[in-house]
């Protein structure tokens, strides 16, 4: 248990607005420094055979211009890509996901590591967002930088065995913590102490099926 609370402490979340067109979009921004270089990092987060050992299979055009699908998960365009510094792609979901883009920023630090900065920008259904808040969108992202940073150590686990996991007393656990670290953010952010409460336990149940 105490390896998942020093994963969870390893992130720093910021949640936020900004203004797409017309609408307002929500903002959640992961912070997290890699004990690994620039190149290293990027070559995870970009190469099709890396991704799958600790995201998913990725298929598609895989170049600026181009266009990606993660398996049972978002496909879209890929938006901008600056070795080894910048990828920015459309992240979309379902018959109608409206505005969705993350972008993974990459910046080296002293000791040959690296500063991952993972920002998410979407404009959700209203009904969505005041049940779940940004929760919903961060712990799955949580989750992802989790494994990336298994897979940067040389660890990691195989497709089946992450199935498993995700419905062990550990995994729990970890979506607990990262479920209640966004609720601090959210508050952080100006959301209320009722609105925080509730959204985060949905969110928990939701990820947990609890």
């Amino acid at each position: 248990m105490g390896e998942i609370v020093d994963e969870i402490g390893r992130v720093r979340r910021e949640v936020g607005t900004r203004r797409v067109g017309s609408e307002e979009a929500g903002t959640v921004l992961l912070r997290r420094t890699f004990d690994a270089g620039a190149a290293e990092v990027w070559s995870a987060v970009t190469s099709p055979e890396r991704i799958a050992r600790w995201f998913l299979p990725v298929t598609g055009d895989l170049r600026a211009g181009g266009n990606y699908r993660l398996e049972g998960n978002a496909g879209g365009g890929i938006l901008e890509c600056v070795p080894p510094e910048r990828l920015r792609v459309s992240w979309l979901i379902g018959p109608d996901p409206g505005f969705s883009e993350v972008e993974v920023r990459l910046a080296p630090e002293d000791g040959g590591r690296t500063v991952l900065e993972l920002e998410h920008v979407s404009v959700l259904p209203e009904e969505f967002r005041s049940q779940y808040g940004p929760g919903a969108v961060g712990v799955g992202w949580d989750l992802a930088l989790l494994g990336l940073g298994w897979h940067l150590t040389g660890g990691g686990i195989d497709k089946e065995d992450a199935v498993e996991w995700q419905t062990s007393p550990e995994a729990k656990a970890f979506v607990a913590r990262s479920g209640e670290e966004w609720g601090r953010a959210f508050a952080a952010s100006g959301a209320d102490a009722e609105t925080v409460t509730a959204t985060t336990v949905a969110t928990v149940a939701f990820y947990t099926g609890e």
